[in-house]
Parts: C-alpha cells; structure tokens; sequence
C-alpha cells in the first residue's frame, strides 16, 4: 500500500523529472553555475547527470533543494517568518 507523504515536495516525482525541469528551467549554464557539479558543467546530458546524481548523494540532495526552492510554492502562513 503506498504511503501518502504530504509533507515531502518530492514524493512522487522522479530524480529524471528532476533534472529534466531544472534544465528546461536553468538551461545547462544555468545549472552549472548553481551547483558546481562535472555533469552540469562537462557534456552534459540527462542521463549522465542521472547516473553520477543517483550514485553521489550529497550531489542529489543540492539537486533536489534547488528543484523544491524553484518548483514549490511558499505556503501562505510561512510568509513573513
């Protein structure tokens, strides 16, 4: 059964989906210049960016940070905090 996760902005949404829009959104450049990553900088594709992002964690988790601070929306009663 799966679990519902409704505090977690990730659930549900690829690592492939992750880096996909973040390099609609960014372009490589932009990437690049974000997070300082070989994949991002060096020919760069999705699927190589997916095969270093799946086996370095600490790369993931900026990739992800960056994709929650672009992609999610601010709740409402957070403003002003």
């Amino acid at each position: 059964m799966a679990e519902q996760q409704p505090n977690n902005p990730l659930h549900g949404i690829t690592l492939e989906k992750v880096v996909t829009q973040l390099q609609e959104h960014y372009g490589w450049q932009g990437l690049a210049d974000r997070i300082n990553i070989n994949c991002f900088k060096s020919d760069p594709s999705v699927k190589s960016s997916l095969k270093f992002l799946r086996k370095t964690q600490w790369a993931r988790d900026k990739v992800e940070a960056l994709y929650i601070k672009t992609f999610t929306a601010e709740s409402p009663w957070q403003q002003g905090k």
